[in-house]
């Protein structure tokens, strides 16, 4: 063995682990394995064992044979070597890396540049810039002020004449276990108002299901419509597929499907108000109950893939679960209950909004001059409660007055400090200039007239009054005739044969013994028999010259055997009566039941028979008995 070769090939390997590792890091290892006294060693033997155990990082390596020495010299020079080559590459690529991540950086770094000049300029351009300033100072002129704004009530104790619904209404909301619930009645007696409220008020009890953020949403059932190709649904929400119905760009490349969350999501924990529901699109009322039974609302398109890696997880969730749409439904109508979707009424619960009464206006009226600031002359409330049953309308009245007021005083130079008074005059001039008419044109007097009696009638909650009248003329010949005004309809020319029959057997004389011609005063027409008893009474008077009192109305279905038969809409014919200023009402027993015991302002009288109430219009039985008596001697 040549020592002196064998030693330059050790200075070699360690100018090579020298370059492989420098010098500062060749130590360290050299430290680590505990093998710097053999690395700095004269000894050939301790110096290759030592770089034994730095390149091969192991320090159960043995020691050598001093004849085997060249060998493991060359094998860890060769060792070396590769690690040195593998270095080389690793830096030649590393470089072309850093090289290339240099250049995807840069290409980074201008695109988010772009990005954020592009987010912070946005899409506007001068023009569009212009047009938005346009807008802007558009919306600073303003010509009026909303008097129905200021006139809205502001709480439930603003609002006339419906104590009774707002207690029933409140009841249901404060509930622990609320119903959806629709509410009835005319038009302008604060349905939408008290809804709206009522839910503010719920809020604050305890015990409400309603908390603080529960929102109030409102839309018309008329502006509802059902689109049968699912494009557009804005109650319940639709679809919006990637490619023809206006998708985000995002979902548009991937080929997503977009779902559009409707009214019933957004009234998720507060209230849906729909009013004019009876005017909603049957087959939305049909898919609405589904959503009222389960509480969600679900989606379906055939563009949806749920292994699409590229759908985000709030789609995933919409189309696999459905979106939340648990809420209280209200809704508003004014038309009859029987007119609406059963199984709709089968899950609400039902308040009725009773028609204003003229003192309500009257109340109404006083209220909004408060708000106005305005003085009312005496009787100004009165002739604007003549004019309308509606309290939206009786304040809008009022608000023209105010106009027409203000506008003479500028004509005659007054002073804008003195408070401003609505007088009588102003009144009618705003009625006169609209053309309005009396809400109630036939009133109750305590005249008698012959021949002449209220009924009483119901379009939608309104009641109305029937004026009929009779009169006959006695025939010998015994072929007297029956004459009617067809426009009245078939129903009451059948209750008008049924009270012939029956003046028949109360009196024991034929009808056909006089000319007898009925009258529906106005040639209104009447929907159902309700009319019959009227007409019977009126006729009796009519043929026997007996006097009925002017101050009293009758409904009820007369049959065949005289008896008072019940008919419908009895609060709201009642009602009507008591506008009019009727102080008495027969009623079919069945109905009287369904009625208050008391009601202001007018008497309320069930009957079972035509004879009671005979006995009551005129004066006692003694006179009915001498009717009778008089016809038998005949």
């Amino acid at each position: 063995m040549d020592k002196d070769f064998l030693n330059k090939q050790i200075d070699v390997l360690h100018e090579l682990l020298l370059d492989l590792f420098g010098k500062q890091q060749l130590l360290v290892k050299a430290k680590e394995m505990a093998v710097l006294e053999e690395m700095l060693s004269p000894s050939i033997e301790d110096r290759v064992l030592a770089y034994q155990k730095i390149i091969m990082e192991n320090t159960s390596v043995n020691r050598i044979h001093s004849e085997n020495l060249p060998e493991k010299v060359q094998e860890l020079e060769d060792i070396v070597v590769d690690l040195l080559a593998k270095r080389t590459i690793e830096e030649r690529i590393e470089k072309k890396v850093n090289d290339k991540i240099r250049i995807k950086q840069h290409e980074y770094l201008k695109e988010i540049r772009a990005q954020v000049l592009k987010e912070t300029s946005g899409p506007d351009n001068a023009y569009t810039l212009r047009k938005y300033a346009e807008l802007e100072m558009l919306e600073q002129t303003h010509l009026s002020k909303s008097a129905l704004d200021l006139l809205r009530p502001k709480s439930l104790k603003d609002v006339v004449g419906q104590e009774q619904a707002i207690k029933a209404l409140l009841a249901n909301l404060t509930s622990p276990f609320p119903q959806h619930v629709i509410i009835y009645g005319p038009p302008g007696v604060g349905k939408t108002t008290v809804a709206r409220l009522a839910l503010e008020e719920a809020k604050k009890w305890e015990q409400s299901p309603f908390n603080l953020e529960a929102k109030f949403v409102e839309v018309d059932g008329t502006t509802l419509r059902w689109d049968p190709k699912e494009a557009a649904n804005p109650l319940l929400g639709s679809v919006h597929d990637p490619i023809y119905q206006g998708a985000k760009r995002d979902f548009v490349d991937g080929a997503v499907p977009e779902p559009k969350l409707g009214l019933v999501t957004e009234a998720h924990g507060g209230i849906l108000f729909i009013d004019e529901i009876g005017e909603l699109d049957p087959i939305l009322q049909n898919k609405l109950l589904k959503v009222l039974e389960d509480k969600r609302v679900l989606f379906e398109s055939s563009y949806y893939d749920p292994a699409d890696p590229n759908v985000p997880k709030y789609i995933h969730k919409l189309f696999e679960e459905g979106a939340p749409a648990d809420f209280i439904l209200i809704g508003a109508t004014t038309r009859d209950p029987s007119e609406l979707n059963m199984a709709l009424r089968s899950r609400c619960a039902e308040i009725f909004f009773e028609p204003l009464t003229p003192s309500d206006i009257e109340r109404i009226v006083r209220q909004a001059a408060k708000r106005l600031e305005v003085e009312l002359e005496k009787g100004v409330e009165a002739i604007i409660a003549e004019y309308t049953i509606e309290g939206r309308k009786a304040t809008r009245i009022l608000a023209d007055a105010v106009s027409i007021a203000l506008f003479k005083r500028r004509e005659n130079r007054g002073t804008l400090t003195e408070p401003v008074q609505i007088t009588k005059d102003d009144v009618r001039e705003i009625i006169k200039s609209a053309r309005l008419t009396p809400a109630i044109s036939i009133k109750g007097s305590d005249e008698l007239e012959v021949g002449k009696i209220f009924g009483l009638g119901v379009r939608g909650f309104l009641g109305s009054i029937i004026e009929i009248e009779a009169i006959a003329y006695k025939r010998e010949d015994g072929n007297g005739t029956i004459r009617f005004n067809e426009t009245a309809g078939s129903m009451a020319k059948d209750s008008l044969f049924n009270a012939s029959a029956v003046f028949r057997a109360l009196t024991q004389e034929d009808i056909r013994n006089y000319d007898v011609h009925v009258n529906i005063v106005g040639g209104g027409r009447i929907d159902g028999p309700s009319a019959g008893v009227a007409m019977l009474i009126a006729i009796i008077s009519a043929v026997k010259g007996v006097p009925i009192p002017q101050n009293i109305a009758v409904t009820g279905e007369v049959s065949l055997r005289g008896n008072v038969k019940p008919i419908g809409s009895v609060h709201e014919k009642v009602f009507a009566a008591r506008q009019a200023g009727i102080r008495t009402v027969f009623v079919p027993e069945v109905n009287r039941e369904e009625l208050p015991r008391y009601i202001s302002g007018v008497r309320v009288i069930g009957v079972k028979s035509v004879e009671e109430i005979l006995q009551y219009v005129f004066d006692n039985k003694l006179h009915l008995e001498s009717i009778r008596r008089q016809a038998i001697n005949r």
